[in-house]
């Protein structure tokens, strides 16, 4: 039987083993079930269906902070309390899509809605020349969804069930395409400090940039094609290995398809707003009052971009729902590192914004850390309570280590 509305991913695609439809059909039936539940309801359903909404009341207050020019630090707090609910309607809504859609459309979708919050935070930093905060909130929301989501995830369904198990090889591969994400963000590292050993700090600055960029935006098509390739492999030719055994009954949308669409273009546009507003509030907060701008983008920037992956993958955890934790977490990571990072590489290249893939020596090894021990814990295909304490141990340790930097 089908899966429940909270039970789907984008990723995953025909976990009860129907024949696909044509794309004839799958046009067809996306209008067929436009005429589903009224808009009245759909929206109903869509701003009152979690108790999370009750921070929208921080939007119109975000809006009004920065017409107004209230305190920097007021402003950073109202929009950051802002963009929570968003981000969690934006995958509410995507999720209702994929009714209409199917699930390979909507994978397709769901590739660029996960880490939407993530594109617009990053795309209004780089526009503003605010490099730092493009790179750590990037960097952040890997760890976010490496440590913490993934952490609470197995910390959650831990104290439920004595053990949990998932696929091997997805999460495996999975693992292997974030380990080599990681690897080309420390080549920059290494190719900066290589030349400043070598050559004594003698080489100008200007030829080390543009070494970097060269390598940033070469590395940065190169990860969009194996991108592309890992979603073909995910939606089509392995697509089994990302199915989950554990199905429940038949759950109806809550959203017609025009009404789903219209609240996911609705949400991006005003989370496009709340996070213009919280990125340029930053710089003044962090000077005022002396808070370490690599904290911000790092770990408080992060929480707001993934509040719903984090609910939805804890949630699976609890229902022994393991391989849709895992492509919720992991697969998240991935989307950021191989997509999200390299667009904003290109972005930035089109609009003549020098961002590169050159991480600062500190960032690269929390990287590679985590990533590491992400690895050590998901290769036996089995998960308990104790591996989410060392994974969220892990990243308070790191918090901890940047707020002091």
């Amino acid at each position: 039987m089908p899966t429940t509305t909270s039970d789907r991913t984008p990723l995953l695609e025909n976990w009860n083993g129907a024949r696909p439809r044509s794309f004839r059909c799958r046009i067809s039936r996306m209008f067929r079930r436009g005429a589903g539940p009224s808009w009245l309801a759909s929206y109903e359903w869509f701003i009152l269906g979690s108790w999370l909404n009750v921070l929208l009341v921080f939007v119109p207050l975000s809006v009004a902070a920065y017409i107004l020019d209230w305190d920097a630090a007021l402003q950073f707090v109202l929009s950051f309390l802002a963009v929570l609910p968003l981000s969690v309607l934006l995958g509410r809504a995507t999720d209702e899509l994929s009714y209409s859609l199917g699930q390979t459309m909507a994978g397709l979708l769901g590739a660029s809605v996960d880490n939407i919050v993530e594109i617009i935070v990053g795309v209004s930093a780089l526009l503003r020349g605010e490099y730092r905060i493009v790179q750590t909130s990037l960097l952040g929301s890997i760890l976010s969804n490496l440590l913490v989501v993934l952490g609470c995830s197995f910390l959650a369904g831990g104290l439920k069930y004595p053990e949990s198990s998932f696929q091997v090889t997805a999460a495996q591969t999975s693992s292997s395409l974030m380990t080599l994400a990681c690897i080309t963000l420390v080549i920059p590292a290494a190719y900066h400090n290589a030349f400043q050993i070598e050559d004594g700090c003698t080489r100008p600055d200007c030829d080390i940039l543009a070494g970097l960029l060269a390598i940033s935006r070469g590395t940065a098509v190169l990860l969009l094609l194996v991108y592309m390739a890992y979603i073909f492999f995910q939606l089509q030719t392995h697509s089994y290995l990302f199915k989950s055994s554990f199905v429940e009954n038949v759950e109806r949308p809550q959203m017609n398809m025009l009404a789903a669409s219209s609240a996911l273009v609705l949400a991006a546009v005003i989370t496009s707003f709340c996070a213009d507003y919280l990125v340029a509030s930053i710089d003044e907060t962090t000077t005022r009052y002396k808070v370490p701008k690599p904290f911000v983008g790092l770990i408080l920037l992060p929480i707001a971009g993934n509040a719903g992956g984090w609910i939805t993958s804890v949630w699976m955890a609890l229902k022994k729902k393991m391989e849709t934790t895992i492509v919720i977490c992991v697969g998240s990571s991935i989307q950021v590192a191989a997509f999200v990072i390299p667009l904003l590489i290109i972005i930035g290249w089109m609009t003549h914004h020098e961002l590169t893939l050159f991480f600062a020596n500190f960032e690269t090894i929390v990287l590679f850390v985590s990533v590491i021990l992400v690895n050590f814990l998901v290769q036996d295909g089995k998960s308990n309570y104790m591996e989410g304490l060392m994974l969220i141990a892990l990243y308070l340790v790191i918090a901890l280590a940047f707020w002091v930097s």
